[in-house]
C-alpha cells in the first residue's frame, strides 16, 4: 500500500483490543492517552490528540507533549453522557523545522538571508487563519524578513516565541497522518460510585408470619437512607411459578405454604412484566420507586433472564426453550447444583429475533413505566455475549442513564468479556479474597491492569447466593474488617442485609458456601428496628465515603508497607490529590496487633503528615518514615484524613 506520510504512530493507549470496545469513564473524568510517534530523518515533528462527544461536529484537540523514547501524552476532560472519540495525528512541522534550523545557523554566526525569504513564505502562507493582531504581526515580520537593511531585526523575530507560537496555533499538517478511531464511553457519576443494599420485599412485614409487600418496603426506605444507601436493590418481584417450585432450603418438592425462590419467574399470575400479587400492584411498586427517589435512593431491579416451568412464555414461545426428546424442557444445571424450578432461555432458537425483541421490551417497561435506571443482572454469563452488547447499546441510546451490574461469577475473562460489552459494574472475585496478599495482588490487577478502563468493581462481602467461608459463624470484628474493606477498596459496595449487619452466617452444611434457612426459599421476619454496633460503623463508614472524594473512585490507590501480614494499609486519592486518606485495617479478629506503617513519602510529597481518625476524631502527627499503630478486635481499621 503506498502513503506518502513521514509519520508512524504506534502503541496507543488507552484502547480495548485494537478499539473493538469503548473504554469507560464518568462525566468530569480525564482520559491520558499515551502513544509513541516518530518520522524520518531529524525533521521535528507535532502531534495532537483530538477528541469530540458524539453530538459535536467539529473536532477539539490538545498538543500532545513528548515524553522518552518517542513517546507522547496529552489529557483531556469527558463532560458529557455519551461516546466520545478520540484519535493522535501527526505531522512533520516545516515551518517549525524551518526557525529551529535557523536559529541554529544564526547561532554559528551563519548569514541566513536566504532562509528569511523562505520564512517569509510560511509566514504569510498562516496570515488568513490568523486573528486581526497576529495578522497585523505577521505582516510585518514578512516585511521585514524580506527587507536587506532590516537584517538584525529580521533574525530576533526569525528566533521568537511569539513566531513559535503562531506556527503551532496554525500547522499546515502537509501529509498528515491519523491512527484509527477510538471511543470512550461516559456514564453518569452512580456508575463509578455506588452504595447497595438488598433485601427481599417479601420479608418486610412487620407482622411474624405474613407476607411483605412494597408499601412494608417503603416503611424500611428510611432506614435504608440512615445508613447511607443510595442504591436498594430487590431480587425478582415477579410472580413466582407453580410447578417444580422449590421448598425450603432448596428441597426439590415444595411443602404448602412454600413460597419458591424469586428466581423461578412466572406463572398463571403473568412473567417478567407482572409483579408478584402479594406484594402488591404495578402501582404500588411505582409509589415505591418514587418514594426511594425522595430519600435519595434508586430502585435496582434484578434482570433475570430464565422462566418457571408454567411462564406465559413457555406456552407462548415453546421455541424460546429447548426441549428434549421426551418432550420435557432442560431445567437449568450448574452441577453439582439443580434448578428444576428454572429454564433457560434457548438462545439458539430459530425465532431468536422475536426473541431478543422481546427481552429488550421488558427491561424497556420497567424503565420507561416504572422510572427504573439501575439493573443487577442475574448470570449473565450464561447468555451469549453479543446479545448483551446489542441490549446494553439499544437502552443507553434511549436511556443513557441506565446502568447495569454484572452478577456473575465466573472465568476471568468471561467477566471481563461481559464488562468489554457495556456492563456497567460487575460483581467480583473480593467475596474469596482474604489474606493481605490476596486482597492488595487483586486490588493491583483491577486498578494497574488494563482492567481499569473498563472494569468497575462492586466490592461485596456476601449476597444471598454466597455465605462465603470467612464470615461463617464470624464473630463482629470479621464483619467489620469485610465491610471496611470492601467499602474503601472499591468506590462500589453491596451487602445482603439485613443477614450482614445482624451476622446472620450459619451454612446450610460443612463446605457449603450457602445459608441455612436461606431467604431464597422462605418469608423471614426481621426486627427491622434493632440496632447494633456494625450498623452504627456502617453508617458511619457510608457517611464518610459520601463526604471523601478519594473514596469515591477505585483505581487512585498506594498500597503501604507494613510489619505485620496481617495489616493492610492504603492512601486513595482523588484526581487533583486535594483530598487523600489513609486506611489501616487490620485483618485478625481474635487480637489485638501492634505494628508499624510505611509512608510511601516519595509518591505523596509531604512529611510531616498530620492525619485525623474519621471514626473516633483524634489527630496524629507522623513525621517518620515507619509510624506506630495499634488495632483491636473492637475496632479493627482507622480511616485516616490526611491534612
Amino acid at each position: 500500500m503506498r502513503n506518502q506520510t513521514r509519520i508512524i504512530i504506534e502503541n496507543v493507549k488507552p484502547q480495548l483490543d485494537n478499539g473493538a470496545f469503548a473504554i469507560k469513564r464518568i462525566v468530569g473524568q480525564y482520559i491520558h492517552v499515551t502513544a509513541d510517534v516518530f518520522g524520518d530523518g531529524h525533521d521535528l515533528i507535532e502531534v495532537a490528540l483530538k477528541y469530540k462527544h458524539e453530538s459535536d461536529k467539529n473536532w477539539s484537540e490538545v498538543r500532545m507533549k513528548p515524553t522518552q523514547n518517542d513517546g507522547y501524552e496529552a489529557t483531556f476532560q469527558v463532560e458529557k453522557q455519551g461516546f466520545y472519540t478520540y484519535q493522535i495525528e501527526g505531522w512533520v512541522d516545516y515551518a517549525l523545522n524551518w526557525q529551529h534550523g535557523t536559529e541554529r545557523k544564526i547561532h554559528d554566526s551563519q548569514h541566513v538571508k536566504s532562509e528569511l525569504l523562505e520564512g517569509a513564505e510560511y509566514v504569510k502562507a498562516i496570515q488568513k487563519q490568523a486573528t486581526k493582531e497576529e495578522k497585523a504581526y505577521l505582516k510585518e515580520v514578512e516585511k521585514i524578513f524580506k527587507s536587506e537593511k532590516d537584517y538584525h531585526e529580521a533574525i530576533q523575530h526569525a528566533m521568537s516565541p511569539e513566531l513559535t507560537a503562531i506556527f503551532k496555533k496554525y500547522p499546515e499538517r502537509f501529509l498528515a497522518n491519523t491512527s484509527a478511531e477510538l471511543q470512550a464511553y461516559v456514564d453518569r457519576k452512580k456508575a463509578l460510585f455506588s452504595t447497595w443494599y438488598e433485601f427481599f420485599p417479601r420479608s418486610a412485614s412487620q407482622e411474624p408470619g405474613k407476607h411483605g409487600t412494597f408499601k412494608d418496603c417503603e416503611r424500611l426506605l428510611p432506614r435504608v437512607a440512615e445508613m447511607g444507601f443510595d442504591t436498594l436493590y430487590f431480587p425478582p418481584i415477579h410472580p413466582i411459578g407453580e410447578v417444580n417450585r422449590k421448598g425450603k432450603n432448596n428441597a426439590t418438592n415444595a411443602e404448602p405454604g412454600d413460597v419458591g425462590s424469586p428466581w423461578g419467574i412466572g406463572s398463571q399470575y403473568g412473567g417478567h412484566k407482572a409483579t408478584h400479587p402479594d406484594l402488591g400492584t404495578i402501582d404500588d411498586f411505582k409509589a415505591l420507586v418514587q418514594a426511594a427517589k425522595v430519600l435519595g435512593i434508586e430502585v435496582a431491579m434484578d434482570y433475570a433472564l430464565q422462566a418457571a416451568p408454567d411462564h406465559p412464555w413457555v406456552k407462548e414461545h415453546k421455541e424460546w426453550f429447548k426441549w428434549r426428546p421426551d418432550g420435557t424442557v432442560q431445567y437449568a444445571e450448574n452441577p453439582p447444583k439443580k434448578y428444576q424450578d428454572i429454564q433457560p432461555i434457548y438462545f439458539e432458537s430459530a425465532d431468536w429475533e422475536n426473541l431478543w425483541n422481546e427481552l429488550l421490551s421488558t427491561a424497556l417497561f420497567w424503565i420507561e413505566e416504572c422510572d427504573i435506571k439501575v439493573f443487577r443482572v442475574d448470570n449473565p454469563h450464561t447468555k451469549p455475549f453479543y446479545f448483551w452488547g446489542w441490549l446494553i447499546s439499544e437502552i443507553k441510546k434511549k436511556h443513557p442513564d441506565v446502568l447495569f451490574l454484572s452478577e456473575a461469577f465466573t472465568r476471568p475473562k468471561i467477566m471481563n468479556e461481559l464488562a468489554k460489552q457495556g456492563f456497567t459494574q460487575s460483581y467480583t472475585y473480593f467475596t474469596w479474597r482474604n489474606t493481605k496478599q490476596e486482597l492488595q495482588q487483586y486490588v493491583e490487577e483491577l486498578t494497574q491492569t488494563e482492567q481499569k478502563e473498563f472494569y468497575r468493581p462492586n466490592f461485596w462481602p456476601n449476597t444471598p447466593d454466597i455465605n462465603p467461608f470467612g464470615l461463617q459463624f464470624a464473630n463482629e470484628s470479621k464483619h467489620l474488617q469485610r465491610y471496611f474493606l470492601a467499602a474503601t477498596l472499591s468506590s462500589s459496595v453491596g451487602i445482603y442485609g439485613p443477614v450482614f449487619e445482624y451476622m446472620v452466617s450459619t451454612p446450610m452444611a460443612a463446605g457449603k458456601e450457602e445459608y441455612l434457612n436461606s431467604e431464597k426459599y422462605e418469608v423471614y421476619h426481621w426486627d427491622w428496628n434493632h440496632k447494633n454496633k456494625l450498623i452504627m460503623l456502617i453508617t458511619r463508614l457510608n457517611f464518610l465515603r459520601r463526604a471523601h472524594e478519594s473514596l469515591q473512585q477505585t483505581n487512585n490507590i498506594i498500597f503501604c508497607d507494613t510489619g505485620s501480614d496481617s495489616v493492610m494499609a492504603y492512601i486513595k486519592y482523588n484526581d487533583n490529590f486535594s483530598d487523600r486518606t489513609l486506611m489501616v485495617v487490620s485483618l485478625n479478629d481474635q487480637f489485638p496487633i501492634q505494628t508499624s506503617v510505611r509512608i510511601p513519602i516519595e509518591k505523596i510529597g509531604s512529611n510531616p503528615l498530620q492525619l485525623t481518625d474519621q471514626i473516633t476524631g483524634n489527630t496524629y502527627w507522623w513525621d517518620k518514615e515507619w509510624n506506630f499503630v495499634e488495632l483491636k478486635p473492637e475496632l479493627p481499621f482507622h480511616l485516616f484524613k490526611i491534612a
